[in-house]
């Protein structure tokens, strides 16, 4: 395909910025809190008068879009995915060319495998598009919409990565903000494309611009979207904590949450900085206790940690900050045992929030190139069958069960958490262990949301696999696990 050319050159351009969500998401984008897009924000914030841009964002719905975008008048439309959402993007892609209206892909599924991509698009932009987003605008407005742009790891100290706080789709409106202070993670895991898509270094935003945005927006929750907040050094660590420092002095009081890495629960200063500055709860990728599947997942800091992992967590809490555990299962060591094994541990090291995900081999990622050379993966009808990389769903074959008894293992978590009274108590633990009604309230919020949302499945897993599970050792560590009597004696 070459340019898109023989078109009049518009000096305003209407823009439409467009994140697909996929049909059989399990209710994980539409439940809960409307949490926003925060490359549509950023990509919005670069674009400039006289265009304008819109932002159309399907976890308010998919009914609307095709309508939005073919009556909105749209002179440009792009679109993020990531790979669950790729099948859709190629939906929409099909409505806008259709009604010639000229279309571009990005994100981390354009990137991963950009020809497939092509495709679908008019135009395909591979990487981080900062940097590129203002000549794709141009060339977009001549008529010359390039087939392919490449984008590089820009440095974020020339004001790039700040996002538009204040532009709300308009087919719905977000609960909470968005912010990402850096880029990059060193660690380099297997199963994730960030560090292959963002750089093994962190990049990091001027703190002055930080705070400038973060006090421009109006929400009263914000979700800190870094990879890696903290880092795995000194300097890391001595960044991060001058942040907190400067929110505390002249930030916006609000609260907040973040993602980082398990060994933060050894930094006393940088634990009581955070909380101070408003912080809540860290959402940590504990993944796994079994050492060989860490060294597995090339999760070194993780694998000289495992031991750890009590002690640290109860740095968090001292601190008065909530842990958000984070496991996958279905590593080539996890047997039939290990979910209910899971959630009991997880439990009873102190983990306030747990999420329990089927390990999902994706596009770009070391393991997928693995598992797809070894014929692993046994959900290859593509592009239909990205839609089933969710998350809550197993697409290859593990090593030591079927991909169908992995997730009846996750089925059988779901149903013991949706019938235990568990919510509340798991509230009331976090507050005798943080002695922080914020974070009470954060956790408390996040598992009342976590169980809804597994009430609402379980009878679609009940239809799918066609039994209920019988009282086994294996289900009473699950009632277990959602009960008062683990964890912590209170």
């Amino acid at each position: 395909m070459g340019m898109i050319a023989g078109l009049t050159r518009k000096d305003l351009m209407k823009i439409a910025l467009v994140n697909p969500v996929a049909r059989r998401c399990q209710g994980y984008h539409t439940t809960g809190t409307f949490m926003p897009q925060l490359g549509l924000q950023v990509l919005a914030n670069l674009v400039s008068e006289p265009h304008q841009v819109d932002i159309i964002d399907e976890i308010f719905g998919a009914e609307q879009t095709p309508g939005l975008l073919t009556s909105g008048g749209y002179d440009l439309v792009g679109m993020t995915a990531y790979t669950s959402g790729a099948t859709r993007a190629y939906e929409l892609a099909g409505v806008c060319r259709a009604n010639g209206i000229p279309c571009i892909m990005g994100g981390p599924h354009a990137w991963a495998v950009p020809d497939e991509a092509a495709e679908y698009f008019d135009s395909v932009a591979i990487g981080e598009c900062d940097g590129i987003w203002p000549a794709i605008i141009e060339d977009a407005a001549a008529g010359e919409l390039k087939p392919r742009y490449e984008g590089s790891l820009p440095d974020l100290s020339s004001g790039l990565g700040r996002a538009s706080q204040g532009l709300d789709p308009i087919n719905g409106k977000y609960d909470i903000g968005c912010i990402q202070t850096s880029r990059g993670c060193p660690i380099g895991c297997d199963f994730c494309s960030v560090t292959l898509f963002n750089g093994r270094e962190i990049r990091r935003r001027p703190i002055d611009d930080i705070i400038e945005e973060w006090n421009s927006s109006d929400k009263p929750f914000m979700f800190v979207v870094d990879d890696n907040f903290y880092g795995v050094g000194e300097k890391h660590a001595e960044w991060a904590k001058e942040l907190m420092r400067q929110i505390i002095k002249r930030g916006k009081k609000r609260h907040w949450f973040s993602q980082t890495s398990i060994n933060m629960g050894r930094d006393v200063e940088g634990l009581k900085l955070a909380h101070k500055a408003g912080c809540c709860a860290m959402l940590v990728g504990l993944e796994t206790f079994n050492p060989a599947n860490l060294k597995e997942y090339s999760k070194g800091l993780n694998t000289k940690l495992v031991e750890e992992y009590r002690q640290l967590i109860d740095g968090f809490h001292t601190a008065g900050l909530a842990m958000f555990g984070c496991f996958i299962m279905g590593a080539d060591e996890d047997t039939e045992d290990v979910v209910a094994d899971t959630a009991l541990k997880g439990v009873q090291i102190g983990v306030d929030i747990m999420q329990i995900t089927n390990l999902t081999p994706l596009p770009g990622t070391k393991l997928y190139k693995r598992w797809l050379e070894e014929g692993r993966i046994h959900a290859t009808n593509y592009p239909q069958d990205w839609e089933r990389y969710t998350f809550v769903e197993t697409v290859y074959d593990p090593a030591k069960m079927t991909a169908q008894r992995l997730d009846e293992m996750i089925y059988e978590m779901r149903l013991a958490a949706a019938n235990e009274p568990w919510v509340w108590k798991r509230t009331l633990k976090t507050l005798l262990r943080t002695r922080s009604i914020p974070t009470s309230v954060f956790v408390h919020q996040t598992n009342a949301g976590w169980k809804k949302l597994a009430k609402a499945q379980v009878p679609l897993d009940r239809e799918r696999f066609g039994y209920d599970p019988g009282d086994s050792e294996r289900t009473r560590k699950l009632h277990k696990a959602f009960s008062l009597r683990c964890g912590k004696p209170l």
